[in-house]
């Protein structure tokens, strides 16, 4: 694969925050980027040479949309898989088309990572209801019923707890097939980013811990404070899915640390993760910078940090509103994403609190170092 020369263009199905911020990663490096979105003023197109706006499927925006690149990628994974296969059929697509399908099917996934000797929550695929009776007898309750597609910050699942449970979810989600999955007593929740190039070459960001709230991430710790085994344990295992899956670009990797110490894989994401925004801040390379560099067939710097980081999301009306006081609070680094309307459970931006490396205070220090955010509900 040849290093894209400066003042090329990278293509980005896609026109959220996560396009934004690869967008203005890229620009940094020398690239333009052009966005594919069907929304006017995106997050992505707000910082971006150009955009072509059309529906992910309709051949006619995409054969447009790869006329104006050099190399394409995607920032989230609801987009359709067969129009990345026409786009890959005009120019390079990076992570492929056959990744993407494999991340947006939790039972294709599930099916891939304990294929290649990773191991997850126990899960049964779900097709009628007698096959969800079957499921829940065999892995018990409580568990959580989910779609296989289409589902992400809480979307298209319902948490199992009694028997009486069962009828109303699988009524209520949609479309089948569905996945149940056993619940793990886990002690935290944990994620690695990493890129992997087109020659191999691997590069992963520390461990880190994500706490949830509503289903949402709310904050990452970066480092993870966890057993060193533990993490090392993570990054093997995000290195074993990268390689695995083949691929070119970058990979997010969320795992639960069970209460027995093991670390099982709960989600996979080709693409920028949330739980990798504190790296523009806190690391010489981003995120971001790795993901333009692998889908530019450049060299991956390592992904080390030079601090260490709390990293807090804006979500909805109440946290946005918090705004001027955040632009005020000395020791916050802000981010906003540009988006119009701050809707309940809306990503609208991040703030990351940087410090000196080893130097991670514990929970109290956390709240503190969050000034006006800690406990915003």
């Amino acid at each position: 694969m040849t290093a894209l020369p400066p003042n090329s263009t990278i293509g980005i199905v896609g026109g959220g925050q996560l396009g934004r911020m690869s967008a203005m990663a890229a620009a940094r490096l020398g690239y333009r980027c052009h966005i594919l979105t069907p929304e006017p003023d995106s997050p992505a197109q707000q910082v971006s040479a150009g955009v072509t706006l059309g529906d992910y499927e309709d051949p006619a925006a995409l054969r447009d949309f790869a006329a104006h690149v050099d190399v394409i990628t995607f920032e989230f994974e609801n987009v359709s898989a067969e129009g990345l296969d026409l786009l890959a059929s005009l120019k390079p697509v990076h992570p492929s088309p056959a990744v993407l399908r494999i991340s947006q099917d939790r039972i294709a996934e599930k099916s891939f990572l304990n294929g290649i000797g990773v191991p997850t929550a126990p899960w049964r695929p779900v097709e009628t209801f007698a096959e969800l009776e079957a499921a829940v007898a065999e892995l018990g309750l409580p568990a959580i019923l989910k779609t296989t597609r289409l589902g992400y910050d809480g979307r298209g699942q319902a948490r199992l707890r009694t028997p009486d449970d069962l009828a109303p979810a699988y009524a209520a989600l949609l479309p089948r097939p569905l996945v149940l999955e056993g619940l793990v007593d886990f002690a935290c929740e944990i994620s690695v980013v990493a890129a992997r190039g087109a020659d191999g070459g691997f590069s992963a960001f520390d461990t880190v811990e994500n706490r949830h709230r509503d289903h949402i991430l709310d904050v990452t710790l970066a480092p993870a404070r966890i057993q060193d085994a533990t993490a090392e344990s993570a990054q093997a295992v995000a290195r074993r899915v990268t390689d695995g899956l083949g691929l070119i670009g970058l990979l997010a990797t969320e795992m639960f640390v069970a209460a027995d110490g093991r670390v099982l894989v709960n989600e996979i994401a080709p693409r920028p993760h949330n739980s990798g925004h504190w790296t523009i801040d806190a690391c010489p390379a981003s995120q971001f910078e790795l993901h333009i560099r692998a889908v530019a067939g450049l060299k991956l710097p390592a992904a080390v940090r030079h601090s260490d980081a709390v990293m807090k999301n804006l979500v909805g009306p109440a946290e946005t509103a918090l705004w001027p006081t955040i632009l005020a609070t000395p020791g916050l680094i802000p981010h906003l994403y540009g988006k119009a309307e701050a809707r309940p459970g809306r990503k609208m931006g991040h703030v990351t609190r940087l410090f000196p490396r080893g130097a991670l205070p514990g929970e109290f220090g956390v709240a503190a170092s969050l000034g006006v955010l800690a406990g915003v509900e």
